[in-house]
């Protein structure tokens, strides 16, 4: 059995982070502190389900295997891996499964995230199709199942924390990668180094950290996080607080439409005689595009829509800004309404309640207050 993490040294290097559990260690990040178009390492969210493995002395000689329905199995080192394929680095959202889940009435189970399970990160590695196709799929290659190093939450290695798979397709996508560099330097350990998955638009627990196997299967994957309740969501609406037994699910894949206010805080207080403040956040929409986002600061009565920065390429974020006119002073709430390529737009108030709590995008709601401090 292997010790429990010491906190304090594992989350030594993150700033400002709200601590949601220990063991397994989960720490979000405040939309405030996601106000740069690269998030930063030291405020990248933090998620894992299970004990963090123990460092590796040598990151170039860890390895991994692709077997299963391959014609010819392999096992690479990192060193092997950054030798044989072309390096690809693009800047992407990765994004806790249960981002939101606080905003479910009643609460559903897991940790209470807000909206700071995710971050957008310049990530570099090569693509897992080129290693596949050096592989060989068979023809009966039909979904991947992901392992890594890290210990189940007691400690055993005997059972896997989380292992979870993909269909084929997911797979074989450019932006799915192996990765070994996070912002330009190497893969931090928390993150998942010295390599780990990044399966981006999709729940953030298919992007195994400590990557040590990808089995290629004839069928839907059946490891930790794939059965039952987890990651699914109901076909068909449920009476928020039941029990989700009986009724027909659907594997949680692209994850919906999104936006934050990253400034101003929620709270903020600005000067008697304001009368415009300037806005600004970012907008993602899972495996598809964010075609606008509009704030209002009347509950809705009227919206002004923001100006997006393009992203840099596919499941980057879109950064976005917008000035509101205040008819004068006194509390005032923000909301940020993102809506995506295929005209879903976030709701006012949590929908499709789920036991697990996933896929909840209720708009973000800031409170900031004009005039004289109290």
């Amino acid at each position: 059995m292997q010790d429990k993490p010491k906190l304090g040294f594992a989350l030594s290097a993150k700033m400002g982070l709200s601590l949601l559990g220990e063991v397994p260690l989960v720490a979000e990040t405040p939309e405030e502190l996601l106000d740069d178009d690269t998030t930063p390492i030291a405020h990248f969210f933090v998620r894992n389900n299970g004990l963090m493995p123990q460092p590796t002395g040598d990151p170039e000689g860890w390895s991994f295997v692709v077997d299963g329905e391959v014609e010819r199995p392999l096992r690479l080192t990192l060193a092997e891996l950054k030798s044989r394929f072309p390096h690809k680095t693009y800047r992407m959202v990765l994004e806790c499964g249960g981002n939101g889940r606080s905003f479910f009435e009643p609460q559903a189970a897991g940790n209470p995230w807000t909206n700071g399970g995710a971050g957008c990160a310049e990530w570099t590695g090569v693509s897992l199709s080129d290693v596949l196709r050096e592989a060989g799929l068979k023809e009966t290659a039909l979904f991947t199942g992901h392992f890594g190093a890290d210990p189940d939450k007691h400690g055993s290695h005997e059972h896997q924390a989380m292992s979870r798979g993909v269909p084929i397709a997911k797979a074989l996508e450019e932006h799915t990668l192996l990765v070994w560099a996070m912002n330009g330097e190497p893969l931090p350990f928390l993150h998942g180094g010295p390599l780990r998955l990044i399966v981006p638009g999709w729940p953030g627990s298919l992007s195994q950290k400590w990557l040590t196997r990808i089995w290629i299967r004839n069928r839907e994957h059946d490891g930790p996080g794939m059965t039952g309740l987890s990651y699914r969501l109901p076909v068909h609406p449920l009476p928020p607080g039941s029990d989700g037994k009986g009724v027909a699910l659907r594997i949680l894949e692209s994850m919906p439409v999104r936006s934050i206010v990253s400034a101003p805080a929620d709270g903020a207080h600005y000067p008697e005689g304001t009368r415009a403040i300037h806005i600004r956040g970012a907008a993602w929409a899972g495996d598809d595009a964010v075609a606008r986002v509009d704030v209002t600061l009347d509950g809705g009565a009227t919206w002004t829509e923001a100006a997006m920065t393009p992203p840099r390429n596919r499941y980057d974020w879109v950064r976005w800004q917008a000035s509101a006119s205040l008819p004068g002073d006194g509390p005032y709430e923000i909301f940020a309404r993102a809506t995506d390529s295929q005209g879903r737009a976030q709701p006012f108030h949590a929908a499709n309640w789920n036991p697990n709590g996933y896929g909840c995008n209720v708009m973000h709601r800031v409170r900031v207050t004009v005039g004289p401090e109290a």
